[in-house]
């Protein structure tokens, strides 16, 4: 009986670290891979982006270039729930929402005073060494741009 016990106990602690290192895969500090990135010209450049766990929260910071190739640094702390939550450090973004479709893929909009400027998703390959993010939408000139980002697991 102890034995049944102590497999069962085993087996579902084997389990539940499975689903934890799943739900996990957008977690830890991405760096853009250029050659493989095709992003929109005159659009900022988000060379790292780190995710972390903050609270019961997730903690999004970027750092890169602006329109202009200007460093440029920005944070979103919020929940993968689809709902609004403030961006501080961007002057083309006040709000941002995440959502969680599946264990590698987040749904993402931004907004800039209520209106929504930019949609997007990203996907961590399966092994879990790539990020790539597909986003379109409008720049604060009002032109249209689509853009890939490929980032590399550190």
């Amino acid at each position: 009986m102890r034995v049944k016990t102590s497999v069962l106990t085993l087996a579902l602690c084997f389990v539940a670290g499975a689903v934890c290192f799943a739900s996990d895969a957008q977690m830890g500090t991405w760096t853009l891979n250029e050659a493989k990135s095709k992003l929109a010209a005159g659009m900022p450049k988000n060379s790292t982006i780190v995710f972390e766990a903050a609270g019961d929260s997730i903690r999004v910071a970027i750092d890169g270039t602006d329109g202009e190739g200007k460093p440029a640094h920005n944070e979103w702390t919020g929940k993968l729930d689809g709902k609004d939550y403030p961006v501080t450090g961007d002057p083309n973004s006040d709000a941002r929402s995440y959502k969680q479709i599946d264990d590698r893929t987040l749904e993402f909009t931004i907004k800039k005073g209520g209106t929504v400027t930019i949609t997007g998703r990203v996907v961590v390959s399966a092994d879990g060494k790539t990020r790539t993010a597909t986003a379109s939408g409008t720049d604060p000139q009002g032109k249209k741009f689509k853009s890939t980002s490929v980032y590399d697991k550190q």
